[in-house]
C-alpha cells in the first residue's frame, strides 16, 4: 500500500492542451415550436388521468414555452374539479345501498372528462388553442385566494 497522493487533473489536462471541464448552464432552455406544442397537447390528453398530468406540465414546462404555459393552465383549471368529483364519487361508492349512484356519477364524470380532454388534445396538437365549454377556474380561484 502506498501513501502517495493523488496528481490533479485539472494541470495535466491543461499542459496538453486540452480544455477544462466546463458546466451545463443550470437554466432550463425555452422550448422549440414542436415541444411547445407537444407539451400542450400532452396537458390537455393527460385530463384522461385527472388534473395531477396538467399540474406537473404547467409547473415544469410553463415557463418555458407560451403555448404549453396557456394550454396546460387551462387544462388544469378543467380538469380539478371533475377530478374531485371522481375521486368524491369512489370514496363514497362504499356508502351501503347508495353507493351505486355515487359510482354511477363517478362513471360518467370520468367519461365526460376523457372525451373533453381527447377533444382538447387533438385540437391543441394542430396548434390551435381550446377553451373548454362550462370550465370553472378553480385552479385560478384557489390560487388567487393564497396570494
Amino acid at each position: 500500500m502506498t501513501d502517495a497522493a493523488p496528481t490533479p487533473a485539472a494541470p495535466a489536462a491543461r499542459a496538453a492542451g486540452e480544455t477544462p471541464f466546463e458546466a451545463v448552464p443550470a437554466e432550463a432552455q425555452p422550448l422549440d415550436v414542436g415541444q411547445d406544442r407537444q407539451w400542450a397537447t400532452v396537458a390537455h390528453l393527460g385530463g384522461v388521468v385527472g388534473a395531477l398530468p396538467s399540474y406537473v406540465i404547467h409547473r415544469v414546462f410553463g415557463d418555458r414555452g407560451p403555448f404549453t404555459a396557456q394550454e396546460s393552465r387551462e387544462a388544469l383549471n378543467f380538469t380539478l374539479l371533475p377530478s374531485i368529483v371522481v375521486l368524491a364519487g369512489i370514496a363514497l361508492s362504499l356508502v351501503p345501498v347508495v353507493g351505486w349512484i355515487f359510482s354511477v356519477v363517478a362513471a360518467v364524470t370520468w367519461l365526460w372528462l376523457a372525451i373533453a380532454s381527447v377533444v382538447a388534445g387533438v385540437k391543441v396538437n394542430r396548434g390551435e388553442p381550446h377553451q373548454y365549454h362550462g370550465n370553472t377556474h378553480l385552479y385560478d380561484r384557489l390560487t388567487a385566494s393564497r396570494g
